[in-house]
């Protein structure tokens, strides 16, 4: 097989798996309905996913020094936390996080 047939198989391959790792989830849980406590913790993964992102962002690490605080993302935080607790909207998060950030780095 030459390089490029390789290549090409190998792209289509992983083009198939991943679209089928984010579309066969769909397609079985058309035909099942899961348990109530399932649905339940399932509600907890896209929290979990952002905070795991916000406390990757809000501190730099240093190899052999504790963690420090990235004081632009902190500050850009407050208000996007607080739209958190006021709308629960995902999508307004996100543009209020973005807009927060902007503005912090404009001022500095």
């Amino acid at each position: 097989m030459k390089s490029t047939e390789f290549v090409l198989f190998t792209l289509i391959a992983c083009g198939l798996v991943t679209w089928l790792s984010r579309i066969l989830p769909f397609v079985l849980l058309k035909k099942f309905n899961l348990p109530a406590k399932v649905v339940e913790f399932l509600s907890f993964v896209p929290i979990t996913i952002m905070a795991a992102l916000w406390f990757e962002g809000l501190f730099t690490q240093h190899i052999g020094h504790l963690p420090q605080v990235n004081y632009e993302n902190l500050i850009a935080s407050i208000p996007t936390v607080l739209t958190a607790i006021l709308t629960k909207k995902l999508l307004l998060i996100v543009i209020v996080g973005i807009i927060s950030l902007a503005l912090v780095r404009l001022a500095v």
